[in-house]
């Protein structure tokens, strides 16, 4: 599949190249209502040099994107102010309603538009920049990773590197002391039990010499 159609096909691909509006000047120029942001359906068709009949079918197959990319119908009490002082057949039913399209959703007709000569040189100016862009971007990865190479690489590397010794080294001897300490504790409650069984036997040894004494003193009177 060719990119251009990858374009056609994927709803994904033209969101992401939406904001490229700078590509349809350097097609052709997109003359702009007075408000500066807006063009109206006929003035799509004269851009892309077709048929409003065409516009339609795209705007019926892909309404809900369009609207994603600003589309907007106004009624008749914002029309007005919107094409003041600008020569525009709104509609043949009297023009009750009026069709806005922004930049982004004219660029959107571009990546949708089959039957179109200017639509076609829209879509590859537009995947040209894209592919102008990512190779800036692979390049300015390319040169970060060189740039971290070098760096590591060089003194600063050496300086890490022996700063992770340290670390390492001091991870080591942390719990080396852990399994020290774990180990005197184990002997203190040795010898605490030691002790214990110590002052067991001595009381034992006082209570079996009191018993003695008393029976002699008894003896004795």
């Amino acid at each position: 599949m060719s990119r251009e159609t990858a374009l056609l096909e994927s709803r994904t691909l033209r969101r992401s190249m939406c904001e490229r509006v700078d590509v349809l000047d350097k097609v052709k120029a997109l003359v702009l209502l007075p408000d500066g942001l807006h063009v109206t359906t006929r003035m799509v068709a004269d851009y892309f040099e077709v048929g409003e009949r065409a516009i339609n079918a795209v705007i019926h197959r892909h309404r809900a994107e369009l609207d994603s990319n600003g589309l907007t119908v106004v009624h008749r009490s914002a029309k007005d102010q919107v094409t003041q002082g600008c020569n525009v057949q709104l509609s043949p039913n009297g023009g009750r309603s009026l069709a806005l399209w922004p930049r982004r959703a004219v660029l959107n007709v571009a990546m949708l538009l089959r039957d179109s000569e200017v639509a076609r040189n829209v879509r590859r100016h537009l995947l040209d920049v894209e592919e102008r862009a990512s190779a800036g971007r692979l390049d300015h990865a390319a040169l970060l990773a060189d740039a971290e190479r070098r760096v590591l690489d060089g003194e600063v590397g050496r300086r890490l590197g022996a700063c992770e010794r340290m670390v390492l080294a001091d991870r080591a001897l942390v719990r080396a002391m852990s399994a020290r300490l774990c180990e005197a504790a184990h002997d203190l409650r040795e010898l605490r039990a030691d002790v214990a069984e110590i002052r067991g036997a001595l009381a034992a040894l006082a209570a079996l010499g009191g018993g003695t004494r008393d029976r002699r003193w008894g003896r004795g009177r």
